[in-house]
């Protein structure tokens, strides 16, 4: 579908944008329901930044589906019960994020991605904050507000504008979940 002159969309973009979006709002309210439209989002971006030469981006989409059934399962009925992280298990978040993303780096330039900084902190960052949800933890949302400010600037440079829209409102639906976990996981500290 062609929008003024530039703006291209494509129904798979709207499709995947829309079951995406529903997904992350299910998640930011700890409802168990959020993993089979995560699943099925994951799936249709799949496809749609092959497409557009994101590997990176690709190839995570198959680790979120992963990741939903992992969630479903652990998740239970009652949905997320939020923990926090102790004071070790974040530094080694940071030093792993850190560190793999900088191995991760050259790898997406000799396979020739469209983009290769932005895509290997988006995509250690993703899988991190990913494993994070499936473990009900709360530090979780301050990952995906950095991944998400990532990814809005780089989908937007992609011409993927309403994917852009999306991370950016994922942004704010992470700022969300952020609070509301913060708030529920103050009961359960892990030393």
């Amino acid at each position: 579908m062609r929008i003024g002159r530039e703006f291209v969309l494509s129904i798979l973009e709207i499709v995947a944008f829309t079951t995406a979006l529903i997904g992350v709002i299910l998640g930011a309210f700890g409802n168990r329901i959020t993993w089979p439209w995560w699943i099925t989002g994951s799936l249709l971006y799949s496809y749609l930044f092959f497409q557009s030469e994101y590997f990176a981006s690709a190839a995570l989409q198959f680790i979120f589906i992963a990741g939903g059934v992992w969630g479903w399962i652990g998740w239970g009925p009652q949905g997320a019960k939020p923990r926090r992280c102790s004071v070790r298990e974040r530094s080694v978040l940071i030093v792993t994020l850190s560190l793999s993303s900088i191995a991760l780096w050259p790898i997406l330039v000799g396979v020739g991605a469209s983009s290769t900084v932005i895509e290997s902190f988006g995509f250690v960052g993703s899988v991190m904050a990913q494993l994070l949800m499936i473990w009900q933890r709360f530090e979780a949302w301050p990952l995906w507000v950095a991944v998400n400010i990532a990814y809005t600037y780089q989908y937007f440079m992609g011409e993927l504008y309403l994917t852009s829209i999306l991370y950016a409102i994922f942004l704010f639906v992470a700022i969300f979940g952020w609070i509301r976990w913060q708030r529920e996981s103050k009961n359960f500290q892990i030393n």
